[in-house]
């Protein structure tokens, strides 16, 4: 796969931002729009018909194809309408991330980090590497004396994912059939904080080399974990057959306590530094997953590599976003960091 040829047949002056119709993809076509860019939808089947509801967020063109998997039967296509692939997290985890990986079209990041956030062994080598606090692992399920979080591989939005309190309700409840990670349960708030790295762009906070940004905050609505505690306690829903889950519905804009910035930014600052270290380097959109003690320290328990679905609440800008550029989103951001490589005659260093 060699995209530095593959980019010299295209025209820089017509490139044409591409993403799947999922996800995030409202807020990536309503960037790019913003940054003068064309902008094309690839949708499964037919056109979404609520994109018409939505005329700043709608794609100038859409993409039919029949699978995920069939986009990779369109790259000859896709490539003669000068397309630079945007990566989200329905497109890696419906499509595959190997076949992600191998998908013969110039994408936005470095690819490379697909091995290292879908695989939460070495995602945790990759954290922990980076000198961050994670919660406890627990290798072996009878060992299981306390409350813990088993999560499936991959980004699922909280599908399937359960708390177990020991061995016997883990065994009750795990599908054996996906690689999984059993975590010890932190208590503490979540909040999902959404970072952009830049090797060029001199605005943001400093790095050994390039920039940090730190663009909004949310945290998750998931259901039924969010709403269960209204019904009683978790013994008393599951001897009436219900099961709390921790399927992601939607997304809730936050604010940290200001004096919780620095180590936000030292977290970032570590994740990018190690990233370097390990694959060459994370590039643009990023997020970490994580719970703040009552002691007012950060546990991380999971990074996702591209742009996140948190950051929709704020297509016109966030209370951090506003303080660097008025109204600017994720989306937008990433059409600027492409905008900015073509003037550099830099593009190569953010897209593989």
């Amino acid at each position: 796969m060699d995209i530095k040829k593959i980019l010299e047949e295209y025209d820089l002056d017509n490139l044409a931002i591409t993403t799947v119709c999922s996800h995030s993809s409202l807020q990536i076509f309503n960037g790019a729009r913003k940054e003068g860019f064309y902008t094309i939808g690839i949708c499964i089947g037919s056109p979404p018909k609520f994109y018409d509801a939505f005329p700043l967020g709608k794609p100038d063109e859409f993409f039919p194809v029949k699978t995920y998997q069939d986009i990779s039967n369109h790259v000859k296509e896709l490539r003669e309408k000068n397309a630079i692939i945007i990566p989200h997290g329905s497109f890696v985890e419906y499509m595959g991330a190997k076949e992600f990986e191998n998908l013969n079209l110039p994408t936005f990041g470095n690819r490379q980090v697909l091995e290292w956030e879908s695989d939460r062994d070495k995602e945790r080598v990759w954290l922990e590497g980076a000198g961050l606090k994670m919660p406890e692992v627990i290798t072996n399920p009878k060992d299981i004396t306390k409350p813990v979080i088993v999560k499936y591989h991959g980004a699922k939005g909280g599908k399937g994912f359960f708390i177990a309190k020991d061995y016997h309700e883990f065994k009750r409840k795990v599908d054996e059939s996906q690689p999984y990670i059993i975590q010890v349960f932190v208590m503490g708030t979540r909040y999902y904080i959404h970072y952009f790295y830049s090797p060029f762009t001199s605005v943001g906070y400093p790095l050994k080399k390039g920039w940090l940004q730190l663009l909004s905050i949310d945290r998750r609505d998931e259901t039924t974990i969010d709403e269960a505690h209204r019904l009683g306690s978790m013994a008393e829903l599951e001897k009436i057959g219900i099961k709390p889950t921790f399927v992601v519905t939607g997304n809730i804009p936050m604010v940290i306590r200001e004096s919780l910035l620095p180590k936000a930014f030292e977290m970032g600052e570590k994740i990018v530094n190690r990233s370097q270290d390990l694959f060459g380097g994370i590039i643009g959109p990023f997020c970490l997953e994580t719970v703040v003690t009552e002691k007012l320290n950060f546990k991380v328990f999971e990074i996702s590599a591209r742009i996140v679905a948190g950051t929709n609440p704020y297509i016109s800008g966030s209370p951090y976003a506003d303080l660097i550029q008025v109204g600017l989103s994720t989306g937008q951001r990433i059409a600027q960091e492409i905008k900015t490589a073509i003037h550099k005659k830099r593009l190569l260093d953010i897209i593989t």
